[in-house]
């Protein structure tokens, strides 16, 4: 492998060490994690008194001699693969990539100053009745943001002629970090777990489907899925698309078709840090620019009866990422202490949860798919090695001890499912003073302080609203606008349009 193919990999190497169970929960006790303060009285406002110094992740900032050796390789690629672009990526709200793409002799000068689009495009709200992007009305939105480039993350994109892209972080004009920018809240958790003496290995596990394109589509034609998946039909198709994900850094661990016809399963192999949520968006765009080279449409949103779904499978480790702290040594199937408060954290916080990892009307009905009695919420449910749990705890396989939360669904937020699974594990951490026992086990069971999925997205705002928790990790600017934001499609909302509307989006 020559130098530029060596640069695309992602680096994932760490100074090796080790620490116990012990020594990092001994840690987690002696030291209090202080979050930033972030606070707002409008929805969108900003409180400015937050320093740069607390925004970026530590791994973002590189000394002059790492950045100029980083810059020299990046033009190696741009010279070796004859680049004209260089698109700018943010996820908005939704999870979807909005970009702005500038010439690629541009690219050294943007590193530096970044590139400014309206704000508006990160945080807008589709609208089905007129077929434009409208938001929350405030002055404040009107104003532009600042895309900063991660160039850590500058790959050239093999779906896209001589162009190259760069995963960016957002900032005001001033120098701010955007507090409703789901990539910032999720680095901020990620440091605090590492704060408190852990690091996180995760990956998504993500479901979307493809559709065959009709000779004419319009905003009311719904195509069928091409069942054709079934066979080896379509290969090619799968075969471009885990090829270039591979090249872009998201390394693809298996592959299936699912339950459906066209629809499809793609497991991405574990990363730590935010690296796990940058494949799945990464994902979200490339599927689709794939899938069009073929004449297909993908989408992640599908009518109701049966749902894509996102699911976070994680494990906790140490801060030297050598030893898995939710592996028993004892060698019995069961998670260590340390895992059990974690889990604890998810179940106390699976209401709020699942607002950010269901947030939508259609989504949220497979929650009460086998349930025949007309609720208005489902329990929370656990158990080890069983995949008809909303949290399962795998105890096999060369990955160790992992959680799968299957609370998500495929159109959810990558880096809000990753900051809110964190929030809620790390206040598992903090605050349970017992443990749980399993669920079948009848003596000595604490009954963890859990709470019952809503199955109504109207109820699962006013428990992520209630969740003083999450709203303290995930910030109240972002919460006020994220609960906002989908009063207002909810008031808007034609449920008979949603599948057109969501599909058109969501491509």
């Amino acid at each position: 492998m020559n130098n530029e193919e060596d640069f695309l990999q992602k680096d994932s190497t760490r100074d090796e060490g080790n620490e116990t169970e012990d020594n990092s929960m001994n840690k987690l006790r002696r030291k209090k994690v202080t979050k930033p303060h972030v606070c707002s009285t409008e929805v969108g406002e900003m409180d400015m008194s937050n320093s740069n110094d607390c925004m970026r992740d530590s791994s973002q900032i590189l000394a002059p001699p790492q950045l100029s050796s980083r810059m020299k390789h990046i033009r190696q690629a741009m010279a070796k693969n004859r680049l004209q672009f260089v698109r700018f990526e943010a996820t908005d709200l939704h999870g979807v990539s909005r970009s702005k793409t500038i010439p690629a002799h541009f690219f050294q000068e943007k590193v530096s100053h970044g590139v400014c689009m309206p704000r508006g495009y990160l945080e807008v709200i589709p609208n089905p009745k007129d077929s434009e992007m409208n938001r929350i009305r405030a002055t404040c939105f009107n104003s532009d943001i600042v895309l900063m480039p991660e160039i850590s993350t500058f790959r050239v994109l093999p779906w896209a002629d001589r162009t190259a892209r760069v995963i960016c972080d957002t900032f005001t004009v001033t120098g701010e970090p955007l507090l409703t920018s789901p990539r910032y809240i999720a680095k901020r958790q990620l440091s605090q777990l590492q704060a408190s003496g852990f690091s996180l290995l995760s990956a998504f596990i993500c479901d979307f489907c493809i559709f065959g394109v009709p000779e004419f589509l319009n905003s009311k034609t719904i195509s069928f899925p091409a069942s054709t998946f079934l066979n080896n039909h379509d290969q090619p198709f799968m075969q471009e698309l885990v090829d270039g994900l591979y090249h872009t850094g998201a390394n693809v661990e298996s592959f299936s078709s699912s339950t459906r016809p066209g629809q499809m399963e793609i497991c991405f192999l574990p990363e730590f840090g935010i690296s796990s949520a940058d494949n799945a968006f990464t994902l979200r765009t490339g599927v689709k620019e794939v899938a069009r080279k073929y004449n297909y449409i993908s989408s992640f949103f599908i009518e109701t009866g049966f749902c894509n779904s996102g699911i976070l499978s994680h494990s906790l480790w140490d801060v030297d990422r050598k030893k898995n702290m939710f592996c028993s040594t004892s060698g019995t199937e069961q998670l260590t202490i340390t895992g059990k408060k974690w889990l604890a954290g998810l179940l106390k916080h699976s209401a709020a949860l699942s607002c950010l990892m269901a947030p939508t009307v259609s989504c949220r009905k497979r929650y009460s798919k086998d349930s025949k009695d007309l609720k208005d919420s489902v329990p929370t449910t656990w158990g080890y090695n069983d995949n008809s749990c909303i949290f399962n705890i795998k105890c096999h396989g060369e990955k160790g001890t992992r959680i799968e939360n299957k609370l998500g669904s495929a159109t959810a937020n990558a880096y809000l499912v990753l900051a809110a699974t964190v929030a809620a594990g790390l206040d598992g951490l903090h605050s349970s003073n017992e443990v749980l026992a399993g669920p079948d086990e009848s003596t000595d069971f604490y009954q963890a302080e859990t709470s019952e999925i809503p199955l109504k997205l109207e109820d699962a705002l006013v428990a992520l609203e209630e969740d003083q928790c999450l709203r303290q990790a995930l910030g109240e600017t972002f919460i006020r606008y994220f609960v906002a934001m989908k009063k207002y499609e909810l008031e808007n909302e034609e449920i008979a349009a949603e599948r057109n509307k969501f599909l058109e989006y969501f491509i």
